[in-house]
């Protein structure tokens, strides 16, 4: 399995996030990277490699510019704002709701950050920028590589992607690696596209970005929006629009799910994917289904990482895994690479 990995994760580390009313330390931190690219290494898995020089020009395909230049220059408006800022991270206080405009930009910087996010979960500080682009660019490399012959590869970065929209960060999330990969699949002449997010939350950012498109289906395995984070997208009604109508699946589960019925809704995840014969499959790999993550509802346990990346396998297409969500961290590299090594056992068998 070849990691394509992002050297340059730990300059994003932030202090605190809003969780349920207060300020507390982040869960989304550079020792879950750190974990992984370890039992990577212990284990001899296959080699790391850096991402390949990246034209930043490419994630236009997938995000608005306006959203683009406020993330990449958002960092030194903070700073500019009050140079006292630079020992703190920022985080949004003011959204726009129901009834108010989007559409106009903003002069200033508090409301354009509200303007471009949905939660107060997600801290920006001086590395954000450089560290999520650079995590795209990883994205990019290793679809560029299964798109010439390898039969998969792994994007090892951070801060996740998944929860990132056209034109929105959330959810520890600011560039989309997965819809990155996915459109640099289409881009490499890949018919059409399957995203499959395993992440107990729900890609909201990957489904909104592709959900009127039919060349990329995305299928999500996710805890139920009634009760889980995002909450407000990612119920099973939710089958795309225009011509993408058909080609977004969402299967919610209940809190307290087993391996059992998981593993029963991923095979009707690739089922769909089966059906709308995609060539090539990108995989939103959060290993928070853990039993014991903090943050998560659900029961996998170790082992049945293994069997996961069976399952995936069995499905014999070209495979681009992106690393999302798993906040258990001592036990986050067993679980990732578990399902790297379940693949790519069935695969070699």
């Amino acid at each position: 399995m070849l990691t394509i990995y992002n050297d340059r994760h730990a300059l994003h580390q932030g202090k605190v996030e809003m969780f349920r009313g207060e300020l507390v330390p982040c869960f989304e931190v550079p020792a879950r990277v750190d974990h992984v690219k370890h039992e990577l290494e212990r284990r001899g898995l296959g080699p790391l490699q850096v991402p390949d020089a990246f034209d930043e020009a490419l994630l236009a395909r997938v995000h608005a510019p306006r959203y683009l230049d406020f993330i990449a220059h958002a960092w030194d408006e903070w700073v500019a704002l009050d140079p006292s800022n630079a020992s703190r991270d920022a985080l949004p206080s003011y959204w726009p709701t129901r009834g108010m405009r989007t559409d106009v930009l903003p002069k200033s910087f508090p409301a354009r950050m509200g303007l471009f996010s949905f939660d107060a979960g997600t801290p920006l500080m001086a590395g954000s920028w450089a560290a999520a682009r650079h995590g795209a660019a990883c994205a990019w490399t290793a679809a560029q590589r299964v798109a010439g012959g390898e039969r998969a590869a792994f994007a090892l970065t951070r801060p996740p992607g998944h929860h990132a929209g056209a034109d929105f960060f959330g959810g520890y999330c600011f560039v989309n690696n997965a819809a990155v990969a996915a459109q640099a699949l289409r881009d490499a002449g890949v018919e059409r596209v399957a995203v499959l997010d395993v992440d107990y939350h729900h890609g909201n950012g990957t489904q909104a970005i592709f959900y009127e498109r039919s060349d990329v289906h995305f299928a999500s395995l996710h805890g139920d929006p009634l009760t889980d984070y995002p909450y407000y997208l990612g119920h099973a009604d939710e089958r795309g629009a225009g011509a993408g109508l058909g080609f977004n699946h969402n299967l919610p589960l209940a809190r307290g799910t087993g391996f059992a019925a998981w593993r029963a809704a991923l095979k009707a995840a690739l089922d769909g994917i089966a059906v709308v014969r995609a060539g090539a499959l990108v995989v939103s790999l959060g290993v928070d289904t853990f039993e014991g993550d903090p943050v998560a509802g659900f029961r996998l346990r170790s082992d049945d990482y293994l069997r996961m990346g069976e399952d995936l396998a069995r499905a014999g297409l070209p495979t681009v895994f992106v690393f999302e969500g798993g906040y258990a961290v001592a036990e986050v590299g067993v679980n990732a690479v578990n399902v790297l090594q379940g693949f790519e056992q069935q695969a070699a068998g």
